[in-house]
């Protein structure tokens, strides 16, 4: 008896643990939200309109809910900044945390990575930093991508930051490493890679387990790397590049993997296939399953509901279809034209389908045999590209376009 209450204990401890953490594209990073009882269709004009924000910076980031506050990040002239807001829309506080990328699309892409208090973050140019949830203090700050000699890709960084017990990664790319960990409390080294060369791609890590290995997958320009997140060892690498047959967007890896049931999923722009990944027993080693020439995700990411990858893919910079793959077998299902490509999530069951060029947002059910779209509406506020992932919290949907930032409710 003691001993199942102590497991009761470890239980209960162990998922508190778990809730204090929101980051990238929900929980596990798999584009999926826990969100349960959502509305099933939506009127005309979309869900009922809770709360606009404005001014929130310019940026491709998404919010994230902490505590019931929002938190996001934009660009306001040339810095990086994170803001807090009360659910009824009142700032709280707002700290630029570091320099924005300086050139092309300087706007900022990283989501907010909190857990424990303490808000994770990594500016355009490559400073890493830890900002204090309630009051916006900066807490310490890494020149991560000069201290390591980094070596970002065309359009500066865009990685949201993963954190584990101990450490927040960061991939440097250049010659002198690839990854860091940086201790959470203060931002000192624990550890620092071997260098694989080339530059950092754009996309987020992401921590997986596997016959007692916890580890960091990551991508730069060339390659999907494995790293034990606890001493640094560089445990597999895969190649991405052989895939990027065009010289447009070549090495731009851009999504954060999937992984489910020993297996991985990788897709970027460009023309570049998608392949699933399948992990050897011991960890150590993966092998190619197969591979997908359709399923070319620009930046929209990809979720997986049953059997099945959704998605959308990339045709050229200004379009793209919406595409469903079989994920046993890589057999595409559908390719269906819907305006344009874009990001995409789910929760309960639907998926949630944001194209990029004109800002449509669109219920779908997720149906292997076709695109079916049950309700959608247009975000008509806000400026530039739809680029931005939305997100889902405590039962509201988090739309963003650009400054603006729109919270809708998805309950009955």
């Amino acid at each position: 008896m003691k001993l199942q209450i102590f497991l009761l204990i470890f239980f209960l401890i162990g998922n508190l643990f778990a809730q204090d953490l929101v980051e990238w594209r929900g929980p596990n990073r798999s584009g999926i939200y826990a969100d349960q009882n959502l509305l099933k269709s939506w009127p005309e004009n979309g869900p009922t309109l809770l709360l606009e924000l404005n001014d929130i910076g310019n940026g491709y980031s998404s919010p994230v809910v902490y505590k019931n506050t929002i938190y996001v990040t934009g660009r306001k002239d040339t810095l990086d900044v994170v803001s807090a807001y009360e659910m009824n829309g009142k700032k709280k506080w707002e700290t630029a945390y570091g320099l924005a990328w300086a050139r092309t699309y300087p706007e900022t892409r990283c989501t907010p990575t909190i857990e424990n208090n303490r808000i994770y973050l990594i500016s355009g140019m490559g400073e890493v930093v830890c900002v204090e949830a309630a009051s916006g203090k900066i807490m310490w700050t890494v020149d991560a991508n000069k201290d390591y000699k980094g070596e970002p890709h065309r359009w500066g960084v865009a990685e949201s930051p993963v954190v584990s017990d101990k450490a927040v990664f960061y991939v440097t790319g250049g010659e002198e490493t690839t990854v860091v960990a940086l201790d959470k409390t203060n931002g000192k080294l624990l550890w620092k890679t071997k260098s694989l060369g080339g530059a950092r791609a754009y996309a987020s890590s992401l921590i997986i387990e596997k016959a007692g290995l916890r580890l960091l997958l990551a991508q730069t320009a060339n390659d999907l790397l494995a790293v034990n997140i606890y001493n640094g060892e560089i445990v597999w690498t895969y190649n991405l590049i052989q895939y990027h047959i065009n010289q447009q967007g070549k090495g731009g890896n851009t999504n954060t993997p999937l992984y489910y049931n020993n297996e991985i999923f990788v897709t970027s722009g460009y023309d570049h296939a998608a392949v699933l990944l399948s992990l050897a027993d011991d960890g150590r080693s993966v092998s190619l399953k197969w591979t997908n020439p359709d399923f070319d995700s620009h930046m929209g990411g990809a979720v997986k509901i049953g059997n099945h990858i959704f998605g959308s893919n990339w045709k050229n910079n200004s379009n793209g279809n919406w595409i469903c793959v079989d994920w046993n077998t890589g057999k595409t299902m559908y390719d269906e034209h819907w305006f344009n490509k874009g990001p995409i999530i789910s929760a309960d069951g639907m998926l949630y389908c944001y194209e990029e060029k004109s800002g449509h947002l669109a219920l779908v059910k997720p149906n292997p045999e076709k695109f079916e779209i049950i309700s959608s509406f247009k975000i008509s506020k806000g400026s530039g590209p739809h680029w931005a992932h939305p997100a889902i919290f405590d039962g509201k949907l988090f739309v963003r376009h650009g400054e603006y930032l729109a919270v809708y409710n998805l309950k009955n």
